[in-house]
């Protein structure tokens, strides 16, 4: 079983967190550049409860405004063909911590069903196979509940915490090549590299 992450793995925030700030009045245009550099802003200017209320909404009613990593896609649908299991396995609260009170597993789900991650003549990927788990001890629980194997993430501290499954093959998903892997984790810069790591003999 190959275990796969759902935010910033399956999923690519880029320029969503600006336009979406910029659309609520949050920054100025030249606060709107990146994720750190919205994050940044707001706190800069004493507005930290604005940015927690900001990723509730993206990671809600905005989630459509995101979109899948080339080749994420093509990966799981390649993993059906060859009859390889994968499951997503995920940390992510139910409601945000602040503003309203969407439902931020029902906007995930909604996502992957809208990218056909569901569809029998795409990717086929069983509803079931499908956790988010409300804290970063359940989801290492659950992945060593379905029997990964593999799994693919893009936090090294999450790869790196003790309690994670052992016997497990973990793969940074590290596109900005921005984290050093950890002892006995590997990186993959795209999904493509993904592809090449699991072609390859595990290290």
């Amino acid at each position: 079983m190959i275990g796969v992450d759902f935010d910033n793995t399956i999923v690519r925030y880029d320029d969503v967190f600006g336009r979406v700030a910029l659309d609520l009045g949050l920054v100025p245009p030249e606060a709107a550049t990146s994720k750190t550099a919205v994050r940044d802003h707001l706190r800069s200017i004493g507005q930290e409860d604005r940015w927690t209320e900001l990723q509730g909404i993206i990671y809600g009613p905005r989630m459509m405004d995101a979109a899948l990593f080339p080749g994420a896609a093509a990966f799981f649908a390649r993993c059906r063909a060859a009859r390889t299991p994968v499951a997503i396995v995920s940390h992510r609260t139910r409601f945000p911590y602040l503003g309203e009170r969407h439902d931020l597993h029902a906007a995930a789900r909604d996502f992957l069903a809208r990218h056909g991650f569901h569809d029998a003549d795409h990717i086929g990927l069983p509803e079931s196979r499908v956790f988010f788990e409300e804290t970063k001890e359940a989801k290492l629980a659950r992945i060593a509940a379905v029997g990964c194997t593999t799994f693919i993430d893009d936090l090294p501290e999450l790869l790196a915490d003790p309690r994670f499954p052992g016997n497990v093959r973990r793969i940074l998903f590290d596109p900005g090549r921005l984290h050093e892997p950890p002892a006995g984790v590997e990186r993959a810069a795209s999904w493509a590299d993904v592809e090449r790591l699991l072609a390859e003999a595990r290290p």
